[in-house]
């Protein structure tokens, strides 16, 4: 029988994900809010579905779900329309995979997290996965799996523009760390975890190698043979409201358990070689 996933939100990393899958003979079924990225969809082996549409009888049909639609104010959009239709299938999917964040953690001021590390989260953003999760966790039978992503970056989301076009900037605020990973990594774990389900786990998603943010951006300038952008504290520097907030929390993420539970190994292990890889795909292209 044909496996089919329903991919609700269907964005950067669950277009990863079918990308390994499609070749496999999966049925992917992507939802999207924005008409124009459905010939892009299409292209690549996915059937596009506007989220305004019924999507009833693709939830009827699926045999496993993806969430990356994030909540708003109002809660989950997809438990918004759609809890009582899940609800009432939850023991015929194989598999339902939400994916979350790592900033359902809070603030640990540089120290170590894992998976049974309490839920704090010190942003508001932070506070709407912690519900969100719940609420997806209070459907019974549901086989469910929480993947907590550090920050993503991949073909297209990295640092390299901003280099080159003289945006970029070293914020410096003292002992500041973030984790990270590779697009591609989140889709191994995610087919791994496919592979291998255990309702109920929750998995973190990140590399190796937590660093400071401008140790990334300067890496990048290298690899570049550009000049290091300039380094400006985080007090006086300008900005955004949404950047700034990301500076509110400062923690060092542990991924041992997608390798020892589901024998990931990463391609990307830190952010040096992650880098190296978009960089050298960029110049092939």
């Amino acid at each position: 029988m044909t496996k089919t996933l329903l991919s609700f939100g269907h964005g950067f990393s669950a277009v990863a994900l079918a990308a390994r899958l499609v070749p496999q003979g999966w049925r992917i079924i992507g939802t999207t809010r924005k008409a124009e990225k459905c010939d892009a969809l299409h292209a690549a082996g996915v059937e596009p579905v506007l989220w305004d549409e019924d999507l009833s009888d693709h939830i009827a049909s699926a045999s496993h779900l993806l969430i990356s639609a994030g909540p708003g104010p109002d809660g989950d959009p997809v438990l918004n329309h759609y809890r009582d239709q899940i609800a009432a299938r939850a023991t015929a999917f194989d598999w339902v995979g939400y994916l979350s964040t790592t900033g359902v953690y809070g603030d640990h001021q540089g120290g170590w997290v894992d998976e049974a590390t309490p839920l704090t989260p010190s942003t508001k953003r932070g506070q709407l996965r912690v519900e969100a999760e719940a609420a997806w966790q209070a459907l019974p039978n549901l086989p469910l799996h929480i993947f907590r992503l550090a920050g993503i970056y991949g073909p297209g989301r990295g640092p390299f523009a901003k280099v080159r076009n003289g945006t970029a900037r070293r914020i410096i605020k003292e002992g500041q760390v973030f984790s990270r990973i590779h697009v591609e990594d989140i889709a191994q774990v995610l087919e791994a975890s496919i592979n291998r389900p255990n309702p109920g786990a929750a998995y973190n998603l990140c590399d190796n190698d937590p660093a400071p943010p401008e140790d990334v951006i300067a890496y990048a300038a290298e690899l570049l043979q550009m000049p290091v952008p300039e380094a400006v504290d985080f007090e006086t520097a300008e900005m955004t409201p949404m950047a700034r907030s990301f500076y509110a929390e400062s923690k060092r993420v542990r991924n041992d358990r997608i390798k020892d539970e589901l024998g990931v190994v990463l391609k990307y292990p830190d952010y040096r070689s992650g880098l190296s890889a978009l960089l050298k795909a960029e110049q092939q292209t």
